[in-house]
């Protein structure tokens, strides 16, 4: 959500932002409304001040005995009533007007974010690692055979494609993996874990920007509730309503959950293997900060990140995504790409995102500034670290051998029962 003061005090600098996104200018519109509803409202003012004028000289005239003043007087009275809740029902409906117009539209990118309208526009910051060189051709995740748990035709059976059956061993790593991220999150990074719903109320989705205007990308069930794509919507929302005390901040917070996504326009991408599922499991880290304090949070979030690919020892580059390429709610994304050698290419496994007070606004979260001084919108951060399913893909492919086996990261063994092997038949070694 925006701010329709800062829109009012530079309209155009509002729509070269997001011109950068592509879009065409919308301040005109928006101030339009903002206009109307001004205008209703001070209507609406003016006839209080005229109602409450002639109730004055309503009591007066009754005061007098002038009893026909008086019965003109009242009528006036009456008629203004009605006009006062015509005006102020016309002053909301066009500040509802407003606030849906705003609620479509996408954050403002930083100054630092490049121009672009793609993937290809993205610029690398940095990469970690270099890429094994295999005496053999690399085979994708699916086609290992030391995967063989992972079972697509029973998950066709159960639910149709885009699911995943995990069995045996590819299982048990896809939980350590997930245990693993979790306790470095919280033992080093300074993380408080949380368990939360998967099931939302509409108004934790509109408060991290899903609703409404990205709806067709998530579930809905009968009843109302929405499935999560992501615990952003959950993490975030806590806060949602909430007056914080600045001392209080940074909230650093991480929630390994099960996540939904209808994969809406992605037709014909990834249809083989588990790297784009309708269900799959992620790690997400959320920041609430002070405004002064979201930038440092973000590279710091980033970092987090990215230790979980260097102590798994997966190379890695980290993106700079241009205005074109970015999700609605951010400023600015760094999106980490994980080397996959089966595809013989990065792949994203997390972006990292600051979103400003955009979702604040939204929710309505605020905090009170260390000695005092008027409520402030915080700041929200979010990111994969990581997600699970992509990161097993990442690695079975970097650790597999000709002899269709996997080596495991040394720094999954105590998760593991100190084993670090997948046979070729499947089982843990």
């Amino acid at each position: 959500m925006h701010d329709i003061r800062a829109i009012r005090d530079n309209p155009a600098a509002f729509d070269a932002a997001l011109a950068r996104r592509g879009m065409a200018p919308v301040s005109p519109r928006i101030l339009a409304i903002d206009e109307e509803r001004r205008a209703m409202i001070l209507a609406a003012e003016q006839a209080t001040a005229e109602q409450n004028r002639t109730s004055r000289e309503a009591g007066a005239a009754r005061a007098a005995g002038d009893e026909a003043e008086f019965n003109r007087l009242r009528e006036l009275l009456a008629d203004k009533k009605a006009e006062i809740a015509r005006l102020n029902d016309a002053a909301r409906a066009e500040d509802q007007h407003l606030l849906d117009l705003l609620a479509t539209i996408p954050n403002l990118p930083l100054p630092d974010v490049p121009d672009g309208a793609n993937e290809n526009d993205n610029i690398e910051i940095r990469r970690w690692g270099t890429p094994r060189e295999f005496a053999f051709e690399p085979l994708e995740h699916y086609q290992i055979p030391a995967a063989r748990g992972m079972d697509f035709a029973l998950a066709a059976k159960l639910s149709g494609s885009r699911f995943a059956v995990l069995s045996g061993a590819v299982a048990r790593l896809h939980r350590a993996l997930a245990q693993f991220m979790l306790d470095l999150h919280t033992g080093e990074h300074g993380m408080t874990e949380s368990i939360t719903p998967v099931l939302v109320r509409p108004e934790a989705m509109y408060g991290t920007g899903q609703l409404p205007k990205f709806g067709e990308d998530s579930y809905q069930t009968t009843n109302g509730w929405w499935l999560i794509p992501t615990a952003e919507v959950t993490l975030t929302n806590s806060v949602a309503g909430e007056m914080l005390d600045a001392a209080a901040l940074p909230r650093r917070m991480v929630a390994h959950t099960v996540c939904f996504r209808s994969e809406a326009g992605s037709a014909g991408r990834d249809t083989t293997g588990m790297l784009r599922q309708h269900q799959f499991e992620k790690v997400e880290m959320v920041a609430i900060t002070t405004p002064d304090q979201s930038e440092s949070e973000h590279a710091r979030m980033t970092r987090s990140a990215e230790t979980v690919l260097e102590r798994l020892g997966l190379p890695y580059r980290t993106m700079l995504l241009c205005a074109g390429d970015m999700g609605a709610g951010a400023r600015r994304t760094h999106d980490l790409e994980v080397w996959l050698p089966g595809q013989n290419r990065y792949r994203e496994i997390s972006s990292v995102s600051t979103c400003g007070d955009w979702q604040a606004r939204r929710m309505n979260a605020r905090f009170r500034p260390e000695g005092g001084g008027k409520p402030e919108f915080v700041h929200t951060l979010n990111g994969s670290g990581l997600a699970v399913g992509r990161t097993l893909i990442a690695v079975l492919e970097n650790g597999q051998e000709e002899d269709g086996s996997v080596t495991l990261p040394e720094a999954l063994r105590p998760w593991l029962g100190g084993k670090g092997r997948i046979t070729a038949a499947g089982e843990m070694a």
